[in-house]
């Protein structure tokens, strides 16, 4: 791969830690940022919860939380069973770090690492197009709270 194999985005909120976590833990909020099944269950997010979805051609795609330090760190283990290589769990992530900013919030991601991939090109793109408007949804949520 020519890029780096993992995205790196950040965004300052203007709300404090505790509500950027709500935002990234509590299915209400995470259905606007990201995608989540029909049905999903609406209880808040932590560690060990899994979110699959189930493709038309029998393959799966699974994320599930490998650690949540409260107001601090979420990290999501990101699968798919149609990989041809099978990555160790948690090394390909989303990693989402909280800094408390006296009130405000630096919201830092990083979703990879892509070069263990056959597609990772492919897939770190479109990494960079979600990161990039999932923090915008995530700030404007964050901030409404």
């Amino acid at each position: 791969m020519t890029n780096i194999p993992i995205v790196k985005d950040e965004v300052h909120i203007e709300a404090t830690p505790s509500k950027v976590w709500e935002v990234l833990i509590n299915p209400k909020y995470i259905a606007q940022w990201d995608e989540l099944p029909e049905n999903y269950p609406s209880e808040n997010m932590s560690k060990g919860s899994k979110v699959v979805w189930e493709h038309p051609n029998g393959d799966q795609t699974v994320t599930t939380i490998i650690k949540a330090e409260e107001l601090k760190e979420l990290k999501l283990a990101l699968y798919s069973s149609n990989w041809e290589v099978k990555p160790n769990e948690g090394d390909v992530a989303y990693l989402f770090k909280l800094e408390d900013l006296n009130g405000s919030t630096l919201l830092k991601i990083e979703i990879g690492d892509f070069s263990l991939l056959k597609d990772g090109q492919d897939y770190y793109d479109a990494s960079v197009e979600f990161a990039s408007e999932a923090k915008k949804v995530i700030k404007k949520l964050a901030g409404s709270l």
